[in-house]
């Protein structure tokens, strides 16, 4: 047959793609050189994607082994269903049929999952928009959203997939999913016990059969990965008690026929006890043992303890990290005496070598900005490693107040032998605080509140607040920014702006007010890693209009120094702060320092402020929180104090089950007797902080116990312990999505008749 006449047709099967291609002898064409290649049936694929997939050239010689491999390397691209070549004469035209692609993914009864979070689930599995389309990737889907709804311990869910054609080659996936109910756990058993009861160790477990709080907690819905962690706290319990030898034998986890209920059972084996002999030294301790002894919290004598033995080597190594060894091992090898339950500890140290740090990655900062995070990194990249500096960026991320959770490790570059990467994950919470209200009373009639706070305002970690009430007797406008990082070094700079419109004493009556208009700029001076000095000034002018029903207190004030009065303050103070987290602290202390100095103006005064926090951690769930606030104002040049720089006391944030601002001087004239404030306050605080029954360890959700006691003093009045006012209660803190809400309820303890009580009260604010 003559060259040109020679045709011959190859229909690709599934053997073709598995690598075998088979044609029939009659078929098989003679080598000849490629004049040119033609590409038939594309819709969206590029001809270049055929081209750069091809074994030849225009100009190379073609034979069948090479149209095998052609076909196997056109279907591995995954992109088509069928793959022909035909040849004529010199000619070769390769024939392809595309796969259909995905045009939609859409869900119908998902009440579980957001949509866009399947979608993505899927996405990762390869099933998007605009993806090659066939039905082995379907099934993928299909096992890939089961898994997810098994996560959330939905082992009932029923998925079916409805593949819909339309124009294009295109196709519509349509995934109906019948979720069941969840899969709750009915029953948990401990088998092998003997020392502790299966109910005190069944409280360690963050799962259980389920309280009248699982809505919230989930805590009996199954999940692997709560387990292998409840576990762990059982493997921990035995360990840190004594158990050297303390083993899990297994784990059964059983789901009934109709996947409803869940029973796991745990079989132990608790072995002896073992008391600790003794502890030494060995290895290369960079010549500073004496130094490393002290961090030993291994006690002869002492039951074993798994926690002391995990404190003491992350100890080593962290002092090891302080000089650069960012590899130092060191192992706490046990000497075990079973014939007199004794165990002696040998602590290794290798400080192996200096390494320093790479690259610093951030992960979970998906509002904030990068910057935002690194500005307050100690630990630089191209620099030595310092495990004091890394934990130092820790504390300085979580005290932003933009996260709830700040975790920092280290992890060794491959190939290398001195660089490590610091890997820094956070999770963000909730930064703006919208409040939006409308009121109606007989003496305001229709009042407006509105309040946007934005403590992260565009990830740019700058705050930005405004504030709006249109009542009578508390018209305000207040615009408040803060620039934390207003210059490179870390300056900050804050601007307030306000326009105040008030009726102090409303309960009088009368339509007289105290117009109050000013504005200020601080600047703040880091002078170590935890000090900072602030430093400004502004001018604020009060006007008091005098109406009907003035209180005597104004009147005084106005006969004095007119009812116009304007000042210029200047104000310095200091902080220092080295809590480990701004939003739950658990250790550390907050003191800060303030003054306000009014050197311009006809209205001369001094005020000054200090308040001190103290969180002092009693185990990994209760903490001790103290706070003690003194304040002190006096007018200078013979004038009296300024009756609006008053401090006020009562309610949150002073002396909860009072009502707030009610504490202190009254006006003698009003006939609700209105406490006016002072220019002294004294305010203490005490807090038992607790995990939240039923919440496990979830730390944006605790309840507190409390004790608290203050007034205010009048300019001519002592601070006079007798006269303070105490109450005690109980409250909730919840790190909420509009920011942390406290609830308190108090019951005073140290009362006067005309005091006003207030039990219950809540806030969305801060802790103190």
């Amino acid at each position: 047959m003559q060259k040109h006449l020679n045709r011959f047709k190859v229909r690709a099967a599934c053997a073709i793609a598995s690598g075998f291609f088979l044609v029939n002898s009659a078929w098989a064409v003679d080598p000849f050189t490629v004049r040119d290649i033609r590409v038939e049936g594309l819709q969206r694929v590029e001809p270049g994607t055929i081209f750069a997939s091809l074994p030849f050239r225009v100009g190379e010689t073609y034979n069948d082994d090479k149209g095998s491999t052609a076909i196997r390397a056109l279907f591995g691209l995954g992109l088509f269903k069928d793959v022909r070549l035909e040849v004529s004469g010199d000619v070769l035209v390769v024939i392809v049929e595309e796969r259909p692609t995905v045009a939609d993914v859409d869900f119908v009864g998902t009440k579980e999952f957001d949509k866009e979070a399947l979608k993505k689930a899927l996405r990762e599995a390869g099933v998007a928009d605009g993806q090659p389309f066939d039905k082995a990737l379907a099934d993928k889907a299909e096992q890939e959203l089961k898994r997810q709804y098994i996560n959330k311990s939905l082992y009932g869910v029923e998925v079916i997939t409805t593949v819909t054609p339309i124009e294009r080659n295109r196709v519509n996936l349509t995934f109906s999913v019948v979720e069941g109910d969840v899969a709750k756990i009915k029953e948990i058993h401990i088998t092998g016990n003997k020392v502790f009861g299966e109910s005190t160790l069944l409280g360690l477990f963050d799962l259980n059969t389920g309280g009248w709080l699982s809505w919230y907690t989930k805590s009996d819905r199954y999940s692997r990965t709560k387990l292998n962690a409840d576990i762990e706290t059982l493997r921990s319990y035995y360990l840190s008690r004594g158990y050297l030898e303390f083993k899990i034998e297994s784990t059964q986890v059983a789901i009934s026929p109709d996947k409803q209920s869940i029973s796991i059972t745990v079989n132990v084996t608790e072995g002896e006890r073992f008391v600790v002999s003794g502890v030494k030294l060995e290895g290369n301790y960079l010549g500073k043992e004496e130094e490393f002894k002290s961090l030993v919290t291994i006690k002869p004598g002492q039951p074993y303890n798994a926690d002391a033995i995990a404190e003491t080597t992350k100890a080593f190594t962290d002092y090891f990290g302080t000089f650069g060894f960012a590899f130092a091992k060191v192992e706490a090898a046990p000497e075990i005496d079973r014939v007199n339950n004794r165990v002696s500890f040998v602590l290794q140290a290798d400080p192996s070598r200096r390494a320093y740090v790479r690259r610093v990655n951030i992960a979970g900062n998906n509002r904030t900005r990068d910057e935002v995070v690194r500005r307050e990194f100690r630990q630089f990249e191209s620099s030595w490693y310092d495990g004091d500096k890394i934990r130092l960026s820790r504390d300085r991320v979580d005290r932003l107040g933009f996260f709830t959770d700040v975790n920092v490790d280290t992890q060794e570059v491959t190939g290398t032998a001195d660089q490590v990467d610091v890997n820094m994950t956070v999770v963000e919470k909730p930064t703006g605080n919208l409040q939006l209200g409308l009121g109606y009373s007989s003496a305001d009639s229709v009042s407006l509140m509105l309040g946007i706070k934005q403590e992260n305002v565009f990830g740019s970690g700058n705050y930005l607040g405004i504030e709006l009430n249109t009542s009578k007797s508390n018209r305000q406008l207040v615009l408040s920014t803060i620039d934390p990082y207003f210059t490179a070094d870390g300056i900050s700079r804050t601007i307030d702006v306000y326009d105040r419109t008030s009726n102090p004493l409303s309960g009088q009556g009368g339509d007289y007010s105290l117009k109050t208009r000013g504005a200020s700029i601080r600047f703040g001076v880091p002078f170590t890693e935890n000090d900072t000095v602030y430093f400004g000034t502004g001018y604020e002018s009060l006007t008091i209009v005098p109406g009907t029903s003035l209180p005597v207190s104004y009147q005084t004030y106005a006969n004095q120094f007119g009812y116009k009065s304007n000042s210029i303050p200047l104000t310095v103070g200091w902080s220092r702060d080295n809590r480990d987290s701004a939003l739950v602290p658990t250790t550390g202390r907050y003191q800060r320092v303030y003054g306000d100095w009014g050197v311009a103006g006809n209205i001369k005064f001094v005020r000054a402020n200090y308040q001190v926090q103290q969180y002092i951690p009693l185990n990994k769930q209760f903490t001790v929180a103290l706070n003690g606030e003194l304040g002190w104002g006096k007018g200078l040049s013979g004038q009296p104090y300024p009756l609006f720089k008053n401090y006020y006391s009562g309610g949150l944030g002073s002396v909860r089950g009072f009502q707030q601002g009610s504490l202190g001087p009254v006006d003698p004239n009003d006939v609700n007797r209105l406490a006016i404030g002072g220019p002294k306050k004294l305010t203490l605080n005490a807090e038992l902080i607790a995990p939240f029954p039923g919440a496990g360890n979830d730390r944006t959700l605790r309840v507190y116990g409390f004790v608290d006691a203050g007034n205010v003093f009048g300019e001519h009045e002592q601070y006079r312990l007798n006269d303070l006012r105490a109450s005690t209660g109980i409250g909730i803190s919840w790190i909420s999505p509009v920011g942390p809400l406290r609830i308190a309820y108090a019951l005073p303890i140290r009362k006067k008749p005309d005091d006003r009580i207030e039990r219950l009260q809540f806030q969305i604010g801060t802790s103190f």
